[in-house]
């Protein structure tokens, strides 16, 4: 297959994904583990400040103006690269005012090390920026293999670059150098098949085309960037970097399943599903299969990482990092819940209804915050730790409430229903938890006496259940069958 053509079908998208995300997956855990080891508690901890507001500052640098380019198909190729122009400016200016950041964070914190860092980061924020519209382009002409590809190589060249600076004692400069180095390639790669045209000349009427589409998006980031990233900030200010590098590793920890497991899906649905976005239908009839899915996968994840947990942190970062297991035990629960509810907002997207998951992202910020104020004013990060995995465990209440009931207009309680499978299934591998009792001193056959006892419970679930078939089906082992509607 050439790596330029156009992948129209849901499954061969998620395929090609799902191939390179794993690629990805263990890349990242070979250099991740190389680098835990080498890095100190205190090194993650300085670039987990900085990450916070570089995280900021990268809302700014799309402002929704790349799933708006996705969702818009009566963009013509002068919009487009007007769109484009305009982000090269935006990503000038964000790069300016990012360095110059860096004087009043280091003051905050009292550690001049933060301008070096920060400016650093500026030249990948600048990147990251010319590259939105790039990327979205080759996901809107679903051009998803050379997006794959591209993923690979990025992820496995800075990995070897931040090793490198990590042997030759770079410290936390390894990390945030090795982002840069990524943020250029990628650019460059994307640049190479995006057919993109810089202009000196940013036509207004242009942006004005996808205003109504991105502003809600972008508001949606603002919201959800201070929800999901407010406990940095006051760990890090008020109980200690230390501490903040424990629980930044075991948040870390519990995103490798839901954005390498989750995210090999979410991706391709905006591109694909956005062609039927007059059709409800449709999409609802193509999202149930993929929401039953996560939850059948999810259910296995977030119960596996919760037994674990001490298993996991060992294997991954070392035994230096003891005190992120109770934190990552706390966080896990909620691991199946956020693989579910982060598909979602590829589906407000497809059916342009970005206003109401801004308007659902602040009710949810609203709970994180007072989830996050009530965890860290106890001063112990497991404490928060909870608090933050039963914050996300009701977002997925919350979210499906509105996107079933007020967008797909249809009843909330017939959804939950139609989930009662994989619910039956989280009950059975809980309760397989709840009664496991081996001791096993080896780290690495502990987690696989683990793995394996929940392994069979949860085969035994699915058949019980049926939903082995769901499983077979998504991963192409059925005969096709033309999807017929409900």
């Amino acid at each position: 297959m050439h790596f330029e053509k156009e992948i129209s079908s849901l499954k061969t998208a998620v395929l090609i994904n799902a191939i390179s995300k794993y690629f990805k997956v263990l890349i990242n855990l070979f250099f991740t583990a190389i680098l835990a080891r080498i890095l100190t508690p205190e090194d993650y901890g300085v670039v987990a400040v900085v990450t916070v507001f570089t995280t900021f500052f990268s809302i700014f640098s799309d402002m929704g103006l790349s799933t708006a380019v996705i969702q818009n198909k009566d963009l013509g190729k002068d919009d487009v690269n007007s769109i484009y122009s305009f982000s090269v400016y935006m990503g000038i200016i964000l790069c300016i005012l990012f360095a110059a950041f860096s004087y009043p964070l280091s003051v905050f914190y009292k550690d001049t090390v933060y301008v070096s860092l920060v400016c650093i980061l500026s030249i990948s924020l600048l990147f990251n920026t010319m590259n939105m519209i790039p990327s979205a382009l080759l996901m809107k002409n679903k051009l998803f293999l050379a997006s794959a590809l591209r993923t690979i190589v990025q992820v496995a060249a800075g990995g070897i670059v931040s090793i490198i600076m990590a042997l030759m004692g770079y410290k936390y400069y390894a990390i945030v150098t090795s982002s840069v180095f990524q943020a250029v390639l990628a650019y460059l790669w994307n640049m190479r098949h995006s057919g993109l045209r810089f202009c000196r000349k940013v036509n207004i009427s242009s942006i004005k085309k996808v205003l109504g589409f991105s502003i809600f998006q972008f508001a949606f980031s603002i919201v959800n960037y201070f929800s999901r990233n407010l406990d940095n900030l006051l760990v890090g200010r008020l109980i200690g970097k230390v501490m903040l590098g424990y629980y930044d590793k075991a948040y870390q920890l519990m995103q490798y399943p839901i954005s390498n497991l989750t995210h090999v899906i979410t991706p391709v649905l905006h591109p694909i599903l956005s062609e039927y976005q007059k059709d409800k239908e449709y999409i609802y009839f193509q999202y149930t299969k993929v929401v039953r899915f996560l939850a059948a996968v999810g259910m296995f994840v977030s119960v596996c990482c919760y037994l674990s947990s001490e298993e996991l942190v060992y294997i991954f970062f070392g035994k230096n990092w003891e005190s992120s297991v109770p934190c990552f035990t706390c966080m896990s629960i909620s691991i199946c819940a956020q693989m579910i509810s982060s598909s979602t907002g590829s589906i407000f997207q497809s059916l342009n209804e970005t206003k109401k998951m801004f308007y659902i992202g602040s009710f949810n910020a609203v709970l994180n915050v007072i989830a996050i104020i009530f965890g860290v004013s106890t001063g112990n990060v497991i404490k928060l730790s909870m608090c933050v995995g039963i914050c996300y465990i009701f977002h997925f209440f919350t979210t499906y409430y509105v996107l079933i009931r007020f967008v797909f207009e249809l009843s909330f309680l017939k959804f939950l229903i139609g989930l009662w499978r994989e619910a039956l299934l989280g009950i059975l591998l809980m309760t397989a938890a709840f009664f496991y009792s081996f001791s096993i001193q080896n780290i690495i056959w502990g987690f696989v006496i683990k793995a394996a006892y929940l392994g069979s419970v949860y085969i035994i679930g699915l058949f019980l259940t049926g939903e082995y078939r769901l499983l077979l089906y998504a991963v192409g082992t059925l005969s096709k069958q033309r999807d017929t509607r409900p």
